[in-house]
């Protein structure tokens, strides 16, 4: 499917972004990938990793709806990572946050129309259900503007779906790189020692989207299944035996995240390795699942404290290892 595509990633110099361009190099044959983001310096670290003819850097921000009119100029599909993702950042500076993840999703809604863009999936967050935080407020706002988008595509036929998942191990903002620093200290601070998160790796994450773009048909939110695991085991896996100093959550923080909530679970289906929910409001024609398609029970919630699949310290240490963040 991705053969001879134009494929965009905004925010592609991210730590998906890389990921995702590593993958479709080695196992696809696009005719270009263009790496749309703001930063010069970390779009010329990049093209030091990849020797490829078919990159391309455009530099430009989501919040230019002009520059994002130029950029996707006969582009086939889209992959929505551009997003202000700090909480505690965007908590700070509310407005920016909402510039970016809010308007700037409007402005590539906008032009992905116009330029008759065939398929995009924007990347969300668990912190997108149930929000407690800007940074999550935002991302539902993006998540509800991308499935609304479906509707105003007409004959364009240009269809919008998004990807919610949980923590990515290596990603910026991950607690790993603090935890690596101050691992020889014996001595690590956790928020929380209750506290419980979903974990997927970049890898996945990427076969994830990959796999998303095949399947989707417009208007789907689709989830993995992927497991969880506790703060406190992921603090041995990296210095096993280390005092582990409770400091109290953040503002903005959650004890648990949850990527479904009861109240999503109307329209939620099951399908293999993932969780599909379809539009609530089929707004531009009925929506109706492949016969393969589960119906989960009402009231269903995937949380990470009651999820059925967990990682256990050693579990968390070899896939640590096999990332090559600890030896």
């Amino acid at each position: 499917m991705l053969n001879g595509k134009k494929i965009l990633i905004t925010g592609g110099t991210g730590s998906f972004g890389k990921a995702f361009v590593k993958r479709i190099l080695k196992d696809f044959a696009p005719d270009k990938l263009i790496i749309y983001s703001r930063d010069e310096f970390k779009q010329y670290q990049m093209k030091q990793m990849f020797d490829s003819p078919k990159l391309r850097y455009f530099i430009g921000d989501i919040r230019d709806e002009k520059r994002l009119y130029r950029a996707l100029a006969d582009v086939d599909y889209v992959v929505h990572a551009a997003a202000m993702k700090h909480v505690g950042a965007s908590e700070y500076n509310p407005t920016e946050a909402i510039k970016t993840n809010v308007i700037g999703a409007q402005n590539l809604i906008s032009a992905a129309l116009e330029a008759r863009v065939k398929k995009i999936i924007a990347l969300s967050t668990d912190k997108a259900c149930n929000p407690v935080n800007l940074y999550g407020a935002t991302k539902l706002c993006s998540d509800k503007l991308f499935i609304a988008a479906n509707s105003y595509s007409g004959n364009r036929n240009t269809k919008f779906s998004v990807v919610r998942y949980g923590n990515v191990l290596g990603s910026r903002g991950s607690v790993i790189p603090l935890f690596m620093k101050l691992a020889n200290t014996n001595e690590l601070p956790i928020t929380d020692d209750r506290m419980t998160r979903f974990w997927i790796t970049l890898p996945q994450a990427v076969d994830f989207v990959i796999k998303s773009f095949d399947m989707m048909s417009g208007g789907e939110l689709f989830i993995p299944k992927i497991p969880s695991m506790r703060i406190t085991d992921l603090a041995e896996a990296i210095a096993p035996g280390c005092k582990k100093n409770v400091v109290g959550i953040r503002p903005g923080e959650k004890l648990h995240e949850v990527m479904i909530s009861r109240d999503d679970s109307r329209n939620l289906y099951e399908y293999e390795n993932r969780y599909i929910k379809l539009p609530d409001f089929s707004f531009w024609g009925e929506s109706l699942p492949a016969k393969c398609y589960i119906p989960v029970k009402e009231g269903f919630e995937y949380s990470s404290d009651t999820n059925s699949m967990w990682l256990n310290v050693e579990e968390l240490r070899e896939i640590l290892k096999q990332d090559g963040v600890i030896e």
